[in-house]
């Protein structure tokens, strides 16, 4: 093993001109069709495929509106991050660029508060794949299902970068063509093109009380129950550190991914209201099931099922990737302990190789937060997912915050890095950063929503309070050497 070579944690401005950022002392071996997928995969997991059946419940058919505003939001953001990336390709992506362009207690707390998020929802994906592994076989208890997954993907990841790559392009793959067949046999059945079945045509979207049964306040009420499943995409622009060509890889990613994502998150919402009266739907119950069995599908429940369970486990092993080079980028800028730099020695002919102290520092807190998971759901690991339950829309801020800075900078010291750049900069950005504050207020009005922005505050709270002590006494410890300095030299004349 070798370690990385330390990051000055000094001046948060890199060095005029391209490159922008030192090559990374991990292994290149992800490929282009890794970030594809990772990209188009990273975000349809059990949210869409469950979780949109509470949204379904509150909107109607709206529900198509609350994905399309959601959606836009997510993408705007990707857009930001994908232009920052391709010029600044780095492993810590959005924390690297806050540091960049707010300073150093801004990429510290947005990396912390980030990796303090996918270890605590680690818990989540890990548990909920348990059950449903339990259902299959109950003979082997959840705890074990639990264990079984978490060694998996931590021995999954403590090899080769491209081991990671593998499983998320094979689960990706699996998740897309999921949708691709259940848009397929949708639209089939919308025209009555399947046997036994007759045109539905517009019928389920005007009808139960119309397009907007709850109103605007539905499709409002639809955006805060759909929102953070967008969550996830931002793993890419941390994964294309590891590619051959960073720049490029993560450019062709963004642009591949969020229309894309958008198509099958509209296009699935679409085809559900439009095959199924919206009142058919139930919070907790997958509406795709419920499509499946209406067209007659056998066994829709337990295919869907396994659908759910491969999100899971992607979802599980992305976490668990995006966890460990974020606690490695903020050891590579001082702001995590230095033991965290170890990385193991690279493939040959391979730059460098993976960071393994990180990925065990991620998993290590990630069993703890399992742990919490099965024995407190209700009281401890209740508080630890409500101070996260908004922290993605924090980090989402930060990143628009960034590009803002960062984008002025780069047209003046290194327009040629601006290989992907924001559309209508900079009027679509602050659009976004007022989207995300008017998400935020609404779900202050929201009961319950309010608990979850209040404790992530807190939490958000607390890692600023500490990124802003840790910088006054740097501070003033440098101004207490220089001080010592001046008064020795003093003394010596």
């Amino acid at each position: 093993m070798h370690e990385a070579p330390p990051t000055p944690s000094g001046a948060s401005t890199p060095p005029s001109g391209a490159p922008m950022t030192p090559a990374e002392p991990l292994e290149h071996g992800l490929k282009q069709r890794h970030l594809t997928m990772l990209g188009l995969g990273g975000v349809i997991g059990a949210g869409l495929f469950v979780g949109s059946g509470a949204g379904i419940a509150v909107a109607g058919p709206a529900i198509v509106v609350s994905y399309l505003i959601a959606g836009a939001l997510a993408m705007l953001v990707m857009r930001m991050l994908g232009e920052m990336s391709a010029a600044m390709p780095a492993s810590g992506s959005f924390s690297v660029h806050a540091e960049r362009a707010l300073g150093r207690w801004a990429g510290f707390s947005v990396g912390w508060l980030y990796w303090f998020l996918l270890v605590v929802v680690l818990a989540v994906e890990a548990t909920a794949a348990a059950q449903i592994a339990h259902g299959w076989v109950p003979a082997v208890e959840p705890w074990a299902w639990v264990l079984l997954f978490m060694v998996v993907f931590t021995a999954a990841n403590l090899t080769a970068v491209k081991n990671f790559g593998e499983f998320e392009f094979w689960f990706a793959s699996l998740k897309v063509g999921a949708i691709v067949v259940f848009l397929g046999l949708g639209v089939l059945a919308v025209l009555g093109w399947l046997p036994d079945t007759d045109p539905v045509g517009m019928t389920n979207l005007t009808g139960q009380g119309g397009f907007l049964p709850n109103g605007w306040g539905g499709v409002v009420s639809g955006v805060l129950t759909v929102v953070f499943a967008f969550g996830g995409l931002e793993v890419v622009t941390i994964a294309a550190a590891e590619t051959d060509d960073p720049a490029r890889a993560v450019g062709r990613a963004v642009r591949s991914a969020v229309v894309r994502i958008l198509f099958f998150y509209v296009g699935s919402m679409l085809v559900i209201v439009t095959v199924l009266p919206w009142t058919a739907q139930q919070a907790g119950l997958s509406p795709y099931v419920k499509v499946l069995d209406s067209i007659g599908v056998p066994s829709a429940g337990q295919i869907m099922n396994i659908v759910v369970f491969v999100a899971l486990l992607s979802a599980l092993n992305a976490n668990l990737y995006g966890s460990s080079r974020m606690v490695f980028s903020l050891a590579e800028r001082g702001e995590a302990p230095r033991g965290l730099l170890k990385v193991s020695g690279g493939s040959p002919g391979k730059a460098g190789g993976v960071p393994r102290r990180a990925v065990l520092a991620s998993v290590a807190f990630g069993f703890v937060s399992v742990l919490l998971n099965l024995l407190w759901p209700d009281t401890v690991f209740l508080y630890m997912l409500n101070s996260v339950g908004a922290v993605l829309l924090f980090v989402w801020a930060l990143i628009a915050a960034s590009q803002l800075r960062l984008r002025a900078r780069l047209e003046r010291e290194a327009p040629g890095a601006l290989a992907l750049r924001m559309w209508c900069f900079p009027y679509l950005t602050w659009l976004t950063l007022a989207g995300l504050l008017g998400v935020l207020l609404l779900m202050l009005t929201d009961a319950d929503a309010r608990p979850q922005v209040l404790w992530s505050a807190g939490a958000t709270a607390l890692v600023l309070l500490v990124a802003v002590g840790r910088q006054w006494r740097e501070r003033t410890g440098s101004e207490r050497e220089r001080s010592e300095r001046e008064g020795s030299t003093f003394t010596g004349r």
